[in-house]
């Protein structure tokens, strides 16, 4: 049993003996948006750490899905009861940086309290999606994920083809999900969760193709959605196609809710889906499971470059004293550790943001035991991250997000073309994005 579950689960045998300590200790509060599985090794990391020292106390909350925990602390950091970390996912980045006054930033807190933090130690693709244009992190990386492929080796053997090599390129996506179906293996070739962020977002960095002009949002928020080009265009229009030749199935807008049931009920041998859902995968699918990269069009130049984050952040709110800020730097030097970050990665799914919990997990044997569980690395880590691969960082894109799922859908109902709802879903981006440059002048 691995520590955090340990902790996890003893944590009524632990009170007694942390009862003393905790009353002199400083209490640091926590809000985050973690649930099941994943909030019960969250608490076990985190009394991990309370448990190897006597001077704080980190107490995590959950506060509901990341919406919800994010309009919380606005809530409350108004009402002056704001908690010292806040848990934020990574389209909420613009959003917090833009808080005047309200955040204290990573690189600066850990430096006024002594602790030594080196960038240079965390991915770069995940360091650069965090960091203002001057390379400062202002949160602290926690739970990264990126989108991957996730395909069903038994099918793939059923209708012929290698189950130990996925598709590379779309082209090589469309050829594989009409044998699938033509020899009977499936019903449907592939489907795809989060929509915006798989066929749009990272589609985007994958292909070295600019959301938005200001470095997507990285050098100022005067930026403006420029995606609507050719390429994502006859993307959309191929998903279309695809889907009225069934080798391909719309699991639905935002989070794509029935894209999941449909590879697990193995109506379609091919799953979009974050890395971190692997742990899920690993427990709902009743055949053998393979990995792979996001597939590229081998006609766009630059192609594949390399695929940006989601998941989320800690971000530490202003309104605190000194001695509470220490504990916070303590706590975020603790989850810097490698053997921390090995074990939250190999438990979880999510990447590990630094080079030693990699190197760690390797040495651990933890790859060559759990084969495609680097898929993700691999994929962030293939080039250096260029402008337009970093990340983004727009402006009310919680809401942006949905309405490039609501233009994507009109697409797979037959009512845009991927050009028509491109450039809609820019007109209508752009028109929230002034809203928001408006509300921070």
């Amino acid at each position: 049993m691995s520590r955090f579950k340990f902790h996890a689960l003893s944590l009524g045998v632990m009170s007694a003996s942390l009862s003393f300590s905790a009353q002199a200790a400083t209490e640091v509060t926590w809000w985050h948006a973690m649930g099941g599985q994943l909030g019960e090794i969250l608490e076990g990391m985190t009394e991990e750490f309370n448990a190897s020292q006597d001077d704080y106390r980190v107490v995590p909350s959950y506060r509901g899905n990341y919406t919800e925990t994010m309009t919380g602390a606005i809530a409350a950091f108004r009402a002056g009861e704001q908690p010292h970390i806040l848990q934020v996912f990574e389209v909420g980045t613009g959003t917090m940086m833009n808080a005047d006054g309200a955040i204290y930033p990573t690189y600066q807190l850990m430096e006024d309290h002594g602790r030594g933090f080196d960038q240079s130690a965390f991915l770069p693709a995940v360091v650069g999606y965090y960091t203002d244009t001057d390379g400062n992190m202002l949160s602290f990386p926690f739970n990264s994920s990126t989108p991957i492929m996730y395909y069903n080796k038994d099918m793939f053997e059923a209708a012929g083809l290698d189950p130990e090599q996925p598709p590379t390129t779309w082209q090589e996506m469309e050829d594989a999900s009409l044998q699938l179906m033509e020899s009977g293996a499936a019903s449907c070739g592939f489907t795809t969760s989060w929509p915006s962020w798989v066929m749009l977002e990272n589609f985007s960095a994958w292909h070295d193709l600019p959301l938005g002009t200001q470095e997507n949002g990285f050098g100022g928020i005067d930026t403006e959605f420029v995606f609507d080009n050719e390429h994502v265009a006859r993307h959309w229009d191929n998903l279309k196609t695809w889907q009225d030749a069934g080798a391909f199935q719309w699991g639905g807008p935002g989070s794509g809710p029935d894209s999941e049931p449909m590879f697990y009920s193995e109506d379609c041998a091919i799953f979009f889906g974050s890395s971190a859902s692997r742990a899920d995968v690993a427990a709902n699918a009743e055949f053998d499971v393979g990995f792979g990269m996001q597939p590229y069009y081998d006609d766009i130049e630059g192609a594949p470059q390399n695929s940006i984050i989601g998941g989320a952040t800690l971000w530490t709110l202003q309104g605190h004293t000194d001695e509470e800020y220490a504990g916070v730097a303590a706590f975020f030097d603790y989850l810097s550790q490698p053997e921390v970050q090995a074990e939250w990665h190999q438990q979880t799914g999510y990447l590990p943001i630094t080079q030693a919990a990699w190197d760690l997990s390797e040495e651990q044997g933890y790859y060559a035991e759990n084969p495609g569980a680097d898929i993700s690395l691999k994929q962030m880590t293939l080039n250096a991250p260029t402008e337009n691969a970093k990340g983004l960082r727009f402006g009310n894109f919680v809401q942006i997000r949905d309405i490039i799922s609501e233009e994507m859908e009109a697409v797979m109902s037959g009512d845009k073309t991927g050009q028509e709802a491109a450039t809609e879903a820019v007109e209508r981006g752009n028109d929230l994005l002034r809203d928001f440059e408006a509300a921070n002048q």
